[in-house]
């Protein structure tokens, strides 16, 4: 984003395999609504921008965050309730939204209009799923996948150990806490789950990573005596996440 301000054209080569892809695609996409024009090559494996650029002020709308979005989608899907998000679409500039195809592959209903994205929970089943795109939403659907029939996999993360914390570990190790099988390995994860009247209450350890608070907080939507250690970590991205939380479970 700062490249177009400088005094001679700037190129970009990525080493190695570009991970969460329409992070970037959303950057290009806002670059392009303010006036700056970036040029790709092999894919999305180099970028060149003349320079200098201008950007243009306007008037720009931003959309609601698709991370965050997911933890309600996945209470309704927990539940078997519905939840409506409003501003987001199937046309949305953010990856995180695909989430909701993956709650539709596992037995949930999704609306679409240009309003928003409502989830209505249905029986869940396990699935396989490639989440490299949409890697910010792992936790959530692993979380999700403890309610399912039959197993779930999840590909392709194995980024995501360099994240806050090593969230294939970190969650595979929570997940253990409920009495539920995981194996981990190194791009992913496979959760094997019980019944879920097996499953058990266990305070939950964060690791100082937001995400990991707001994804198992949704676990104690079904399964009593959940606690997250740490909760104010969600002061990162959501502060007020357990007061929405609260909201919407009255």
């Amino acid at each position: 984003m700062a490249a177009p301000a400088a005094q001679s054209p700037v190129e970009l080569a990525i080493v190695g395999p570009l991970v969460s892809q329409p992070y970037v695609m959303m950057t290009l996409e806002v670059m392009k609504s303010f006036g700056v024009e970036v040029e790709t090559a092999d894919g999305l494996q180099q970028f060149r921008m003349t320079a200098p650029q201008r950007y243009r002020a306007r008037e720009f709308a931003i959309e609601p965050d698709a991370s965050a979005a997911s933890y309600f989608w996945a209470a309704a899907a927990i539940c078997g309730g519905e939840v409506t998000v409003e501003g987001l679409t199937a046309n949305s500039l953010q990856g995180d939204v695909a989430f909701v195809d993956c709650l539709e592959q596992m037995g949930c209903e999704v609306q679409r209009d240009t309003v928003g994205i409502t989830v209505i929970g249905r029986e869940l089943r396990g699935v396989d799923v490639d989440m490299n795109a949409i890697s910010d939403t792992v936790q959530t659907l692993a979380v999700v996948a403890m309610f399912a029939d039959g197993p779930t996999q999840i590909r392709r993360v194995g980024h995501i150990r360099h994240k806050e914390t090593d969230r294939i570990s970190a969650v595979a190790t929570e997940l253990r806490k409920f009495g539920v099988s995981v194996t981990e390995h190194d791009d992913g994860l496979i959760i094997e789950p019980v019944n879920s009247m097996a499953l058990k209450g266990a305070l939950i350890e964060t690791y100082h990573d937001h995400r990991m608070a707001m994804s198992f907080a949704l676990a104690g939507l079904r399964i009593p005596g959940v606690q997250i250690a740490n909760p104010d970590c969600v002061e990162k991205t959501y502060p007020k996440f357990f007061k929405d939380l609260g909201r919407l479970i009255g």
